[in-house]
């Protein structure tokens, strides 16, 4: 023999409304029953079951709309809205697992290597050497040659006249004459400046007016106090090199 159905299972709001529903109608009975109440206690009566009705309605909103239940996540000010599963209620009591997952996005790698820099490009060859300084022309050693000019009783006049037979122009010489005593005096010099240490006598150039041209001479003149038979220079030379036209 089958087994009886069994009763239709009641939910909880069902069960609220039958509950509302016999405190209505208790209240109602109440309300007819007393003919001698006062008017404050009707209204009293009518204000329960206002609330009563409210209460009802709530409950019965709530339940059946579950969502409403939902807690809402707080989070810091400025943050996002919150990414993790929430559960939500459903109608018979049971939680329902949200399909919601975390989503994060990921900004892409870039893996583009470093462009290395572009050299400038090469000038177009003209075909034309580069410019070169030229070579300074090599030195020739300076000529002198010893005169005497001028004789008197007690003294002599002399000029030395140096050469220079090379290319480019001497700036520089040094010029020495040795006479035969120490007691000997030079006056009157021109073309050089000259100085003494005893019996010898320098002479180097004074300014650019001792610069020898390429190809060219300058003099050097000057006196000798003594005469020319005992007094003539005993050796003469421009840079090292022997003077030509000394004495025997």
């Amino acid at each position: 023999m089958p087994a009886p159905p069994s009763p239709p299972r009641r939910t909880l709001p069902i069960i609220v409304l039958d509950g509302l529903v016999a405190a209505v109608g208790a209240v109602r009975r109440a309300v007819v029953g007393r003919r001698d109440g006062s008017r404050l206690a009707y209204v009293a009566i009518a204000a329960s079951l206002g609330v009563l009705l409210a209460t009802a309605y709530s409950i019965v909103t709530v339940l059946s709309t579950p969502e409403r239940l939902t807690p809402v996540a707080v989070g810091p000010a400025g943050s996002g809205p919150a990414t993790g599963p929430v559960a939500t209620a459903t109608p018979g009591g049971q939680p329902e697992p949200s399909d919601a997952t975390p989503r994060t996005s990921t900004p892409p790698v870039s893996t583009a290597a470093p462009v290395a820099p572009v050299p400038p490009a090469a000038l177009p060859s003209t075909g034309a050497p580069p410019a070169t300084t030229p070579a300074p022309p090599p030195s020739v050693p300076l000529g002198a040659a010893f005169a005497v000019e001028e004789n008197a009783l007690l003294s002599y006049g002399a000029a030395v006249t140096i050469d220079n037979p090379g290319p480019a122009p001497a700036p520089t010489w040094t010029l020495v004459v040795v006479l035969p005593r120490e007691s000997l005096r030079v006056t009157s010099v021109t073309g050089a400046r000259a100085s003494r240490d005893g019996a010898t006598w320098t002479f180097v150039p004074e300014g650019d007016a001792g610069r020898v041209p390429d190809h060219g001479t300058v003099r050097v003149t000057f006196r000798v106090d003594g005469a020319a038979i005992s007094a003539t220079p005993t050796a003469c030379t421009i840079d090292g090199a022997a003077c030509t036209g000394l004495p025997d």
